[in-house]
């Protein structure tokens, strides 16, 4: 028995970039090297850090296995909406609903949870979230670079501000989880 294909599939190598040249969303073609490009490269390794960190949950965090399910969709929606879709538009409740969940995290935390600057990592789990929370806020850095000369909405970098905040709360939620002793720093 074959297959039916609904839909053509993507071709994955169209030579059409091989004169340092790439395609936005919208057909307009652009260097490589256009700022856009370093933005949309690092919301796809953010992706990547993301994916990498729900492969490592188990049942114990289902539910935000589930919405980090949901943050790679909202990732995709902003490179979109960077790539120039007319399709495209992020929309606040993204941005409310990522508010809400890091409420919620925090909630959970001991009340003296954060008293000092803590080392990145602890558990394996944790450094996973550390490293996602470090190149969400590299690619809120590059965006906020790009968003000075293209016109974007605002909700954008917001939703990055807050997803930063998010994966630092679910690190800390993820070693708290274990009863992880945080290392502080100190100038003493």
């Amino acid at each position: 028995m074959t297959k039916q294909r609904l839909k053509q599939p993507i071709s994955i190598s169209t030579k059409t970039g091989d004169g340092g040249e790439s395609g936005l969303a919208n057909g307009e073609r652009l260097a490589k090297s256009d700022p856009v490009f370093e933005v949309l490269g690092t919301l796809d390794e953010l992706n990547s850090w993301v994916g990498l960190l729900i492969t490592q949950l188990d049942t114990q965090f289902a539910v935000h296995k589930e919405y980090l399910l949901e943050i790679q969709d909202t990732l995709f929606y902003i490179g979109a909406e960077v790539a120039r879709s007319p399709k495209a538009h992020l929309s606040g409740k993204a941005l409310e609903k990522l508010e809400t969940k890091a409420a919620v995290l925090e909630n959970q935390l001991a009340d003296d949870w954060h008293t000092k600057f803590i080392y990145p990592g602890g558990t394996e789990l944790g450094a996973h979230a550390d490293l996602a929370r470090s190149v969400c806020r590299r690619s809120e850095r590059v965006l906020t670079q790009y968003m000075q000369t293209a016109q974007l909405s605002p909700i954008l970098l917001q939703y990055l501000n807050r997803l930063s905040d998010y994966l630092y709360l679910l690190r800390c939620f993820f070693n708290d989880s274990v009863e992880y002793e945080e290392r502080e720093f100190s100038t003493q």
